[in-house]
């Protein structure tokens, strides 16, 4: 019974390191991404997608030269929670 409540503590304390990172982080400008990593989502609150709506930038593809950046403007409403 012990080994389940230790497996099951460093479970629930893995998910709380990981949780926070599956979040996207916001900056105001896109210059101020300075490392990218591959799956990393960064929301950018610069003024240059429509009102309403955020630009979003994804790490998507690795490359011998980095991490490739995608750029598409998302809904704001979608990230209330």
């Amino acid at each position: 019974m012990l080994e389940y409540r230790g497996l099951i503590s460093l479970i629930v304390g893995a998910l709380i390191v990981v949780a926070p990172a599956a979040y996207a982080s916001q900056v105001s400008r896109e210059t101020d991404i300075v490392h990218l990593r591959l799956g990393e989502r960064i929301l950018v609150d610069d003024g240059s997608c429509p009102a309403g709506e955020i630009k979003e930038i994804a790490g998507t593809k690795l490359t011998p030269a980095g991490v490739v950046r995608a750029r598409k403007c998302i809904s704001r409403i979608r990230l209330k929670r």
